[in-house]
């Protein structure tokens, strides 16, 4: 007899209600932040909303985000073990943090204290919004009925179809944090490039393109689109936006013009991934085959 199964993800994937409307609850564990000098939680329960967080980028301060404690894994974990249900952790990608690696000691440490119950965590290779599409699809395939075996599978098996290509409006907090030198940033800055990057196949950041001016930028994306998206996978579209709404808004729009048959939704990208991205940022998260 399968036992039920909770799917848990981090505050790392950015999702909207709307987009979880009809589904199973998801589980999410809070993260920390550091902006300036002062530590907040991000996520359930946290102390800092998107809107604060962006005002006080664009106010100058820079943040840091730190990985989830295992404490705070063995509580969320062992809740739903306690409960009667086995437990399926969607992880924030192992290529731009250990967290996946401490979930996974937790895991262990409970299967011994529960040898009933499931605890089976997944690096889903994905970020921000591109996690929280992956989760939002994994939701809709529980609803349908999957087994926690066959789910794993789905994951395992789509988490590298998850296509994330996005730009930044500003250099200043990928050097902030090490993503690139000063003499780039500061040539970037030069010459408006808005650099496209996109998460690789092992879960990095990589810079994928170099257009100069917004315009540019947002052609890039829609030309990734048109080259790999694979609408039998899904019709789900999410842009992902570093608190510019209008922006990521134009870009819905001409996804919708080209392609009409589409569930879009624009997502704010939450501090996890912003500490890094800074204000401006615009994501096209699709199911395709150029990742």
């Amino acid at each position: 007899m399968n036992r039920n199964y909770r799917i848990i993800t981090d505050a790392t994937a950015d999702m909207t209600p709307e987009m979880l409307i009809g589904l199973p609850e998801v589980d999410i564990i809070p993260m920390d932040i550091t902006l300036g000098e002062d530590a907040y939680t991000y996520g359930p329960g946290g102390n800092i909303t998107v809107e604060e967080f962006y005002a006080a980028q664009r106010g100058g301060k820079f943040a840091t985000t730190s990985q989830i404690n295992p404490t705070v894994y063995l509580e969320h974990f062992e809740a739903c073990l306690q409960g009667g249900e086995d437990v399926l952790y969607l992880c924030f990608t192992s290529g731009l943090s250990g967290t996946y690696q401490a979930a996974v000691i937790c895991a262990e440490e409970l299967q011994g204290k529960y040898p009933e119950g499931r605890v089976v965590c997944i690096d889903t290779l994905c970020a921000s919004v591109g996690e929280g599409f992956l989760v939002r699809e994994a939701l809709r395939k529980q609803k349908e009925g999957l087994t926690l075996d066959e789910m794993v599978q789905w994951v395992n098996d789509h988490r590298q179809k998850v296509c994330h290509w996005f730009t930044v409006d500003t250099f200043e907090h990928l050097k902030h944090g090490g993503r690139v030198s000063g003499a780039a940033a500061m040539m970037g800055t030069l010459l408006q490039i808005k650099p496209m990057l996109h998460v690789s196949m092992d879960g990095k950041l990589e810079v994928a393109e170099k257009p100069r001016g917004a315009k540019r930028a947002l052609a890039a994306q829609m030309a990734r689109m048109k080259k790999g998206w694979t609408p039998e996978e899904g019709k789900l579209i999410v842009v992902g936006h570093g608190d510019c709404l209008d922006r990521a808004e134009e870009l819905a729009a001409q996804v919708k013009a080209v392609y009409p048959d589409t569930e879009i939704y624009p997502v704010p990208i939450g501090p996890i991934i912003g500490s890094h991205t800074g204000p401006g940022m615009l994501a096209l998260i699709f199911w395709g085959t150029e990742r």
